[in-house]
C-alpha cells in the first residue's frame, strides 16, 4: 500500500506549486501563488502539499487559518485540492486520512471545504467530493451560480437582443481595455447607489493582477467615443471563464452598453471555449436567492451550476 504524506506550504516551494498548478486537471490561476498572495497580509496561510512515498509532489491544498479553522480558501471563491492526471479516487481518500491527520494533530477542530466547481475542470476531478462524503462531511452552504454551455448556447432573451441593438444604433464601440481606473470608478458609484456596497477588489490591486496575468484577466468595455460607459472583467480559466464584475453605468443603462459588451465576450472572446460563468446570486449563506440578479443572467442564456460549503468537525 502507497504511503502519503502532508506538509504546509513554504515559500521556498513557490516554483513548484506555481508548475503543478499550471500542469494540473483542476487548478486556475486563482491557485498561482502570485495571485494568492496579492492579499496575503488579510490571510493567514495554511496551504498544504501532498507528497507519496517517493517524495513526488501529487496535490496541493490552498487554505487559510483563522482561529482553530482551516479554511480552503479563505480569499478565493473555492479551493479544494489541486490534482493531476494521475489522481485516482482511493489516492485521494488516502490524502484526505494524512489531511485530517495532521489537522487534528495541530490543534484544528474544523475544516471547511469549498470544492472547485466541476465546470472549470479540465477533466473529471471530483475524487475530493466521494472523500467528503466518505469522512461524514456536512453540506452547510449551497451558492446558486450561474453560466453558459457556450457548445450549444441558449438564445438570447428578448429584452438582451433590444440592448444590444440600441446600443449598435446609438454607435457605441466595443474593445478590450486597460483602464481599470475608470471601470473601477462606475463600479464604486453603481454599488454604492444601487445596492450599498463596495466592489472587494480595488482598481490598484486588479491593475497589478491584470499585468501579472494579462492573459487570464482580461477588461471588455463599451465606448461612447472615448467615454467609458459599462464594462465587464473576465477571468479566463483555460477551457471556461468566469464574468469577475461586470458594471453599467447610468447612461449604459439606457443605450444597452453591458448587454452589447457580454455579448462580444459569449460570441467572439469566448466562442472556443465551453463555459462562462457569471458567478452567484444568493445571499445569505445560499439561502436568499437574488431573483432579479440571477433573472438578468439567465436572459444572457445562463443556468444554475452550485458552489458547495462543506464541514468537517476534527474533535
Amino acid at each position: 500500500m502507497k504511503r502519503y504524506s502532508a506538509r504546509k506550504y513554504r515559500s521556498t516551494d513557490h516554483d513548484i506549486w506555481n508548475e503543478f498548478v499550471l500542469k494540473s486537471k483542476n487548478g486556475t490561476f486563482l491557485f498561482d501563488r502570485r495571485y494568492m498572495e496579492y492579499h496575503a497580509d488579510r490571510f493567514v496561510d495554511y496551504s498544504i502539499m501532498f507528497f507519496d512515498e517517493h517524495d513526488r509532489l501529487v496535490g496541493l491544498m490552498p487554505a487559510t487559518l483563522y482561529g482553530e479553522t482551516v479554511t480552503s480558501h479563505g480569499g478565493l471563491t473555492y479551493g479544494g485540492v489541486i490534482s493531476n492526471q494521475e489522481m485516482k479516487t482511493a489516492t485521494m481518500l488516502n490524502l484526505f486520512e494524512v489531511l485530517l491527520e495532521q489537522l487534528r494533530r495541530e490543534g484544528n477542530i474544523s475544516l471547511v471545504y469549498k470544492p472547485i466547481p466541476h465546470i472549470f475542470h479540465r477533466i473529471p476531478a471530483e475524487e475530493d467530493l466521494y472523500a467528503l462524503f466518505i469522512n461524514n462531511a456536512s453540506l452547510f452552504r449551497r451558492d446558486a451560480s450561474s453560466a453558459i454551455y457556450l457548445p450549444e448556447r441558449i438564445k438570447l432573451a428578448k429584452g438582451k437582443r433590444e440592448g444590444v441593438k440600441k446600443a449598435l444604433r446609438s454607435g457605441l464601440s466595443v474593445s478590450e481595455s486597460c483602464d481599470f481606473l475608470t471601470f473601477f470608478a462606475i463600479g464604486k458609484k453603481v454599488m454604492r447607489e444601487r445596492h450599498n456596497l463596495t466592489p472587494v477588489h480595488t482598481s490598484e490591486e486588479m491593475a497589478l493582477l491584470g499585468e501579472r496575468f494579462p492573459h487570464s484577466i482580461r477588461l471588455f468595455s463599451s465606448f461612447a467615443g472615448e467615454r467609458m460607459l459599462a464594462g465587464a472583467l473576465v477571468y479566463i480559466y483555460g477551457p471556461s471563464a468566469h464574468v469577475q464584475y461586470m458594471y453599467n453605468s447610468d447612461e449604459g443603462l439606457e443605450l444597452g452598453a453591458l448587454d452589447v459588451v457580454l455579448e462580444h465576450i459569449i460570441n467572439v472572446v469566448c466562442a472556443e471555449l465551453r463555459y462562462l460563468s457569471f458567478g452567484v446570486s444568493t445571499e445569505d449563506d445560499g439561502r436568499y436567492l437574488n431573483q432579479g440578479l440571477i433573472h438578468q443572467k439567465e436572459m444572457f442564456g445562463a443556468r444554475s451550476v452550485v458552489h458547495d460549503f462543506y464541514k468537517l468537525d476534527l474533535t
